[in-house]
């Protein structure tokens, strides 16, 4: 039996979902709460069948939905999972980043406490078949990760609803609403919880000359981070924003004592130059020290995956394993607690960045439990 998904937001990213979970045998979307007239007509296209609604009340009053999948702009994400703990907590799925401010830890850990049923944070970047595979191999392929490298040189951010992407106070900064996929696969790479993080970042030239309603976006569009981890491994990430003209858009390299496993993972199909011919294939490659000779073996994905969205086919084969968890059949991969961190990163690495001073993560974590139970 298929389970049914409530929607809320088909935006960009809402489209995507959709166009994912038509392509899943066992999934089918039930309804849908879209307040944009022009992206509920996008969404209506996408999942005909679905029922449109004016909230979300409305859409868990409809008894058939199973699941729910958040994917409405940032700053809405956690008042639409408190409304639906206090209505009726169903399975979710809440796009990243899971808040968007300091302010919003004490009511996160109140949610993690007490909401019943699986709460997955949508980390799509651990679900590219290049990055799962590096994952999957990175400790014996290094003999213990001790050094880990992201980088991501990508495109500007694109036009949303609203403009909401265009201001750190509804997205929660770019090392927020951008880096948290990256500092998420820090933790889960290195299996440590990070202790430090150092940034420097800005706006060099996206969206310089934009203006909404009199003001200039402030979102960044570039920057660095390094992360020291409790288990003394070390991390470091760098964005670039103005760097579409890249071959490939994420390269992670992971290094050890005995080696090192590296993947490059194109970006999205839609934007790579016709003239070009074929878009690249994802790699990974691994360089022992002894013996050495790096190996290298392409990650093909289906183009069908590629077509549905932007993210090498990772949205895909992440609502496969959040079925799982929904059906009781799985565990949640992507804990509440994976999601607090990524953005206290996020958050950490901004405040880096602007004040000039290295963040105690360790500490912050402390304060938050300890006024959590205040």
């Amino acid at each position: 039996m298929a389970v049914n998904y409530g929607v809320i937001g088909c935006g960009m990213m809402g489209q995507e979902h959709l166009r994912n979970l038509a392509l899943l045998p066992d999934a089918q979307v039930a309804a849908i709460f879209e307040p944009d007239a022009e992206m509920r007509q996008r969404a209506a296209a996408l999942a005909p069948n679905a029922r449109m609604v004016g909230s979300v009340a409305e859409l868990l009053s409809v008894d058939t939905v199973d699941c729910l999948l958040i994917a409405s702009p940032n700053h809405f994400h956690l008042g639409q999972l408190e409304e639906i703990a206090a209505i009726r907590p169903l399975p979710v799925l809440i796009e990243k980043p899971l808040f968007t401010g300091a302010a919003d830890m004490a009511r996160i850990e109140i949610l993690r406490q007490k909401y019943p049923a699986p709460i997955w944070i949508a980390m799509e970047y651990r679900y590219m078949p290049p990055v799962a595979r590096l994952i999957a191999e990175a400790d014996m392929a290094t003999g213990g990760v001790r050094m880990l490298t992201i980088r991501e040189h990508r495109f500007p951010f694109l036009k949303k609803v609203g403009n909401w992407n265009r201001f750190n106070s509804r997205t929660g900064g770019t090392m927020v609403e951008k880096c948290c996929h990256f500092f998420d696969l820090m933790r889960l790479i290195l299996k440590s919880d990070p202790v430090r993080i150092m940034a420097s970042g800005g706006q060099a030239v996206n969206h310089v000359d934009e203006r909404y309603d009199g003001r200039q976006p402030d979102i960044w569009d570039h920057g660095y981070a390094i992360v020291d981890f409790a288990s003394g491994a070390r991390a470091m990430l760098e964005l670039c924003m103005f760097a579409e003209g890249s071959r490939y858009q994420e390269e992670i390299s992971a290094v050890g004592p005995e080696g090192k496993i590296e993947c490059k993972v194109p970006g999205p199909v839609r934007f790579w130059p016709e003239h070009l011919g074929a878009s690249p294939v994802a790699k990974v490659t691994v360089s022992p020290r002894e013996p050495q000779g790096p190996r290298s073996i392409d990650i093909p994905v289906d183009p069908a995956l590629l077509e549905a969205g932007d993210h090498n086919g990772s949205t895909f084969f992440q609502h496969q394993r959040f079925l799982h968890a929904v059906r009781g059949e799985g565990p949640v991969e992507v804990t509440v607690d994976d999601g607090w961190w990524a953005v206290a990163m996020g958050l950490a690495a901004q405040e880096s960045a602007v004040t000039g001073q290295v963040v105690n993560l360790s500490a912050r974590r402390q304060i938050n439990a300890f006024q959590t139970q205040e």
